[in-house]
């Protein structure tokens, strides 16, 4: 009875050597700088408009100029950020024509993937959006609008990816990057805030009971608000 437990120890023993052998793998530099910029952007730290001061972020961040002009590259691609030739990089601006445009489509997206994810979504799965909706509501309650941000983010990727369509899901990952502003402006009102919370555990609680129809409305319902909120505070 004994030689089964031996058998495992040494197995554990050589996938341990093996873990061990393999190389720790570090992030590329300009990633870091990349994130770093695109959480600075997303914050409001860099505001839309502004023109990118190299001199002052390499001493910021503590890295050349090399890696912050391969994450400024990044950034362009993905709307943040306006190249400018021989001048440098500029925040790109937002506009609330624009802004309307994204969150029509992103709301028609998001209640797709709703629908979906409440047919298709294991029940493991929805347990993980219940713990990721519990460090949300906790994020909330500390009011850490930087942690909340991330983890709202991740949720609503969460959904997508639950839907089990490959296409919805890269068309909602190239607007996410344009979207995530817009996003932490509406956290900016405390009134937004607290609603979105709300309306988080609706739409878990319709993706749970398996009701598609519901949990399309209400996501749609709350995708389209936060544009609202966001083109008001354009506009105002």
């Amino acid at each position: 009875m004994a030689l089964p437990d031996a058998i495992d120890g040494e197995a554990m023993s050589a996938h341990g050597v093996a873990e061990a052998a393999r190389p720790i793998r570090r992030r590329p530099l300009h990633d870091e700088v990349t994130e770093r910029l695109r959480d600075m952007i997303v914050e409001g730290q860099l505001a839309p408009g502004t023109r990118v001061n190299e001199a002052a972020l390499c001493g910021q961040l503590g890295v050349s100029r090399t890696p912050l002009r391969e994450a400024l590259k990044i950034l362009a691609a993905e709307g943040l950020v306006d190249l400018l030739p021989r001048r440098g990089a500029r925040v790109a601006g937002l506009s609330a024509a624009e802004l309307g445009e994204l969150f029509e489509v992103l709301s028609g997206l998001e209640r797709t993937a709703a629908e979906l994810a409440a047919a298709r979504a294991s029940e493991a799965d929805l347990a993980r959006l219940t713990a990721l909706q519990a460090r949300i509501e906790q994020h909330h309650a500390a009011r850490n609008r930087h942690d909340y941000a991330h983890d709202n983010h991740a949720l609503h990727e969460a959904i997508v990816a639950l839907s089990g369509n490959a296409v919805l899901k890269e068309v909602h990952a190239r607007l996410m990057t344009r979207v995530r502003r817009a996003r932490y402006m509406a956290l900016l009102s405390q009134e937004r805030w607290d609603e979105s919370v709300a309306e988080h555990a609706g739409i878990l609680a319709a993706l749970a009971a398996r009701d598609a129809r519901r949990a399309g409305e209400l996501m749609h319902r709350h995708v389209a608000r936060t544009g609202e909120v966001v083109r008001a505070a354009l506009a105002g």
